[in-house]
């Protein structure tokens, strides 16, 4: 068999496909129907539970009251009752431990009752908590082996849902996940610690302007960027299969030079895929927006709209569920890595983040005139401080060995964390603290065709380098990494946005703010006093260039590069201290993420290294030396009729396979000298098997650049991209 027959079967099983059929009846039920129609929301709580029970719920969701054992009685007889109409025969407590994923345990509703028969039984005690072993999460050392509880606890704030499945359905509830000692083992309860904090210290500037008293939540909504390519290639690629990323692969003659990817006409069979996501979104009560062809090949985005910071966090793992399960109906296999190919975009997720109550509005709103909005430019000023002040701590929530791959690259934003506001808000912000002259600005735009009317003009451009961008009424943080969970990013952007409010409602506070006026010039004061110290956080310009780089570095910004880089922020007496203030995680908590991430670091590292050593044995390196046999036969053939040939092709492969073997050696030998501890682990990584893994992949990509083809064993970049 020749060495390109899986390909060859790959490409056959692709093209004689039959068109995948959905059993969804979508010209039959309106989106409308169905949006919300598995969730045990607020709506279907108010007409199945008591007045006095739905109210005291209410309170619990919507201002973080206390919740008592009778409510949670009632809650969990009616979310039975309503479970059980719709098949369920297992209810699961979903969690979000810190491996970054989604888990769950199911229990059965029935129980024997002792008769011969079973008995449906789901009381308030088994809703509000569940025990699931503790033991073989990641903890970063809060749990030992030996020491197994572990309690997932209701989160309230989060509706239960139906899952369905073609032979059942389970209610799924979601809740955080602690250890016997209370400790959190989740990426969930720093969150909800965090929007906790947020509240208190919004609450202390919001009463100088009259609009405190209702809950202050942060609001997220994540732009998910993923690639689907065939079922086939997939398993043909034992790197994607195991690391989610090609670990070989030479460039295509063609990539994404064109753009003519970005915003195309999407694939029938891709949109088909992605009109069934998108309906088991809406059925979740998930407010997906947004879908479009992204940038590389074969790359996509879905967006939702914006949602209380735990609840998209809950809806974002579910986004990603939804989007995988789907896919393999449709016989292909979405890919969250991000970057699954090299030489094309990655995939982020992009963090869209403001903030905002029921009596404020959004805080982050700027309003027709933003420079007469003390409210607003009082929050604008407490962002800036925040970023300029916990720069680090933000690069270190996305750090991961997948995320370095895009991180600074031509579609994803540099790992200085800068702040890009625009240029009318940079002036407003420039007159305050210098006292320069306040342009006027047209807010309406005319194309010069009259049949086209005029539309608003927003108060800055947009910023695709910034890795922290203000867009009009919200900062997008475009750092964080298609595969990530938005948990982390959001507990650390909660958390220093209320370490920032503190510092600015004490020095509001401090002030005489006895009348309208004292109140604008404490304000001003504040302001003033934050963009001079913070200024050089700020940065409107391009990220990409190179001058941008050495700029940063002389205003003193921090350049974390790499995962090995960041992490150890998480260690330092600062950001403990930070996280300790404010109830969000305590100082083992904090180091324990340190020793989970450090640790997913390099086992990543070392399982790529793995599979690279594995497919360079046994699949790259037999093609090389039977294409140099062929060669080296063809030659003897032709000189033995008397025809000199020329040998470069053979030369040339001939050295190629020396050092391959070379690098493969290099390779081994650097996996054999990983030091012990977990500091000096991550750095060895960074340092020596990395570029030991690029220099493999360096000389293997050559080799299948020359290689015949009909001796290449692995799905090549121009079929996975290009073959839908």
């Amino acid at each position: 068999m020749s060495g390109n027959a899986v390909r060859l079967e790959a490409i056959s099983e692709i093209i004689n496909q039959q068109p995948v059929g959905t059993t969804v009846p979508f010209t039959e039920v309106s989106t409308s129907d169905i949006f919300g129609e598995n969730v045990f929301s607020l709506s279907v709580m108010q007409k199945r539970l008591p007045k006095d029970t739905y109210k005291l719920l209410k309170a619990t969701i919507e201002a973080g009251a206390k919740l008592d054992a009778s409510t949670a009685n009632a809650v969990a007889a009616e979310m039975k009752s309503w479970a059980l109409e719709r098949g369920a025969t297992h209810y699961a407590h979903v969690f979000y431990p810190l491996t970054g994923l989604t888990a769950e345990k199911h229990d059965s509703f029935y129980t024997p009752d002792g008769k011969g028969g079973t008995l449906a039984e789901f009381e308030g005690d088994t809703l509000v908590q569940g025990e699931p072993d503790g033991s073989s999460f990641p903890s970063g050392g809060i749990r030992q082996t030996f020491e197994a509880r572990g309690y997932t606890i209701w989160d309230v704030t989060s509706p239960a849902y139906i899952m369905e499945n073609p032979n059942g359905t389970t209610l799924c509830i979601p809740t955080a996940f602690v250890s016997w000692t209370g400790e959190a083992l989740d990426k969930k309860t720093p969150v909800l610690r965090s929007m906790q904090a947020l509240n208190v210290q919004a609450q202390r500037v919001l009463k100088f302007f009259g609009t405190d008293g209702a809950f202050v939540s942060s609001t997220a909504g994540a732009e998910q960027e993923y690639f689907l390519i065939d079922k086939n290639f997939f398993y043909a690629r034992p790197d994607l299969l195991n690391a989610g990323r090609t670990l070989f692969g030479a460039a295509p003659p063609k990539g994404q030079e064109f753009d003519d990817h970005y915003f195309g006409a999407i694939p029938e069979r891709v949109l088909a895929c992605m009109f069934e996501a998108e309906r088991e979104c809406f059925k979740l009560g998930i407010p997906v927006k947004t879908r479009h062809n992204e940038v590389a090949p074969g790359q996509y985005e879905i967006a939702p709209v914006f949602e209380f910071s735990n609840l998209a966090t809950d809806h974002q793992q579910l986004i990603m569920v939804n989007l995988q399960k789907v896919a393999e109906k449709y016989g292909m296999v979405c890919l969250l890595h991000e970057k699954p190919f090299q030489g094309v975009n990655g995939s982020g997720k992009h963090l869209n983040f403001s903030m905002g109550s029921a009596n404020a509005g959004n805080l982050f709103d700027p309003g027709a005139t933003p420079a007469e909005n003390a409210q607003f430019l009082v929050f604008c000023a407490a962002m800036i401080r925040a970023v300029f002040h916990w720069a680090p701590l933000l690069r270190a929530v996305v750090a991961s060995a997948s995320n370095d791959h895009r991180l600074g690259a031509n579609e994803a934003p540099p790992a200085i964390l800068s702040i890009f506001l625009g240029d009318e808000l940079t002036e407003v912000f420039e007159s305050i603290a210098k006292g320069k002259e306040l342009g006027s600005r047209k807010r309406v735009m005319h194309v010069g065709a009259d049949v086209l009317p005029e539309i608003p003009r927003d108060s800055g451009d947009r910023n695709r380098t910034s890795p922290m961008a203000f867009t009009g009424n919200r900062f997008e943080f475009r750092a964080v990494g298609s595969n990530q969970s938005i948990a982390g990013p959001l507990v650390a952007m909660n958390t220093i946005m209320a370490e920032s409010l503190d510092f600015c409602a004490t020095k509001i506070e401090a002030a005489d703010t006895s009348t309208p006026k004292k109140l604008g010039a404490a304000v001003e004061a504040l302001v003033k006093e934050v963009y001079l110290e913070c200024e050089n956080v700020i940065f409107n310009g391009d990220g990409y260039c190179d001058e941008w780089h050495a700029e940063a570095a002389k205003r003193g910004l921090p350049n974390l590069k790499t995962t090995a880089d960041a992490l150890p922020v998480l260690k330092t007496k600062e950001v403990q201290d930070l996280f300790e203030k404010y109830d969000v995680l305590s100082a083992r908590e904090t180091e324990s993420r340190y020793e989970v991430y450090s640790e997913q670091y390099t086992m990543t590292i070392n399982v790529e290294s793995n599979i690279m050593l594995k497919m360079a044995r046994t699949t790259i390196f037999p093609a090389a030396v039977r294409y140099q046999g062929e060669l080296a036969i063809s030659l003897a053939n032709l000189k033995d009729v008397g025809i000199d040939a020329d040998t470069d092709t053979l030369t040339y492969v001939t050295k190629l396979i020396a050092t391959m073997q070379g690098a493969i050696k290099a390779l081994k030998a650097a996996k054999d000298g990983e030091p012990e501890g977990t500091e000096a682990a991550c750095d060895y990584c960074r340092d020596t098997t990395i570029p030991a893994m690029e220099a493999l992949r360096e000389v293997a990509d050559k080799i299948e650049s020359v290689v015949a083809d009909d001796l290449w064993p692995l799905p090549t970049y121009q079929e996975m991209l290009f073959i839908r």
